[in-house]
């Protein structure tokens, strides 16, 4: 069953973009340091000779000369400067492995956050332990942006669960949500905004939340009561926190999102949620199989329904049995199923 990626997915609708790819205060405006002019008078026009003047041939000479003097310095300051800032902020060159710390600690926590979770995503030997090691310290040093979206997003969709959880981390401590009870309580809150926005993001965090134990209960019951919202893209990240939070209930709910749930993109992400996607332990997703084998030819169900049935079952046993509902039955009763 192929991935679906509905947290990195740009759709087409507006409102069902991504809720974590926000600009950032300073997008589109020119930052500290810029080198495009705010509408200064330029130095070198306002001092040149009007047009007709005469200029002598020596004029000229010593202008050009002037000219390209005054560039290669300017090119000799900006290489300088940017090999400053350059071993200003990284210390040296980029950590050969993670199994480098000292390197690693001459990074900013920014550098820290994306190489390493990019070495994690890579399967990096080491990584993943260094982020578990670092990431408290991360807190109010990390900040959101398009290379961490795309990092997180990858690990996300690892088939390595501690990947996998080193995505929730980085993504934590990005958005500056600390494992407590006071971030639950804001996230909470932002669940119940009029703002759709600042809602749907909050039903992404609060599975990132519960995912690392952040009273794991109590969010993915908001998340269940979520999941029955009148708005279709609230229910579809209700969906999505519910797989990532990882939980017994949150795979109950699933499933009755799967089979009841009006629209055909919800049922299908609920799918892709107890197959592969999300945060489910194998041994976890293997307690779905009694409840898919049912859907697989239950005649209430649409075929693209039962299909996505099939499929789960696929990815959860890692069986190839097709869309032979008896050749399922007759697998599970094999392993010991009823």
């Amino acid at each position: 069953m192929t991935r679906l990626v509905f947290h990195g997915q740009d759709r087409s609708e507006g409102a069902e973009r991504d809720p974590r790819l926000q600009p950032t205060p300073d997008w589109g405006t020119l930052g500290p340091g810029s080198d495009i002019g705010r509408g200064d008078p330029d130095p070198v026009a306002s001092n040149a000779p009007s047009v007709g003047r005469p200029v002598s041939q020596l004029r000229v000479l010593m202008a050009v000369s002037f000219a390209v003097w005054v560039l290669g310095l300017a090119i000799a300051v900006m290489t300088a400067r940017s090999q400053w800032t350059e071993r200003a902020d990284l210390g040296q060159s980029k950590p050969a492995s993670a199994y480098d710390p000292r390197a690693l600690d001459l990074l900013k926590p920014q550098r820290q956050a994306e190489t390493l979770l990019e070495m994690a995503v890579g399967h990096s030997a080491g990584a993943v332990e260094q982020i578990s090691a670092r990431v408290d310290r991360w807190q109010g040093k990390v900040q959101w942006n398009p290379q961490i979206a795309s990092l997180t997003t990858a690990a996300l969709n690892s088939d390595d669960m501690r990947v996998r959880q080193s995505g929730v981390e980085v993504e934590l401590a990005a958005y500056g949500l600390g494992k407590n009870r006071a971030s639950l309580d804001y996230v909470l809150q932002e669940a119940e905004s009029s703002d759709h926005a600042r809602k749907v993001w909050a039903l992404w965090a609060l599975g990132l939340m519960a995912n690392r134990g952040v009273q794991p209960e109590h969010a993915v019951n908001v998340l269940a009561v979520h999941s029955h919202d009148d708005d279709e893209n609230s229910r579809m990240w209700a969906v999505e926190g519910l797989a990532l939070s990882g939980t017994e209930r949150a795979l109950r709910t699933l499933l009755e999102a799967m089979h009841d749930d009006p629209s055909p993109k919800i049922r299908e992400a609920a799918a892709c949620g107890l197959a592969q996607s999300g945060m489910f332990s194998p041994e976890l997703r293997m307690t779905a199989v009694p409840q898919l084998l049912q859907y697989a030819d239950d005649p209430s169900l649409d075929a693209a329904t039962q299909a996505w049935a099939f499929y789960a079952l696929a990815d959860i046993t890692h069986q190839h049995l097709g869309n032979d509902a008896g050749a399922w039955r007759e697998w599970y009763r094999e392993q010991g199923g009823r």
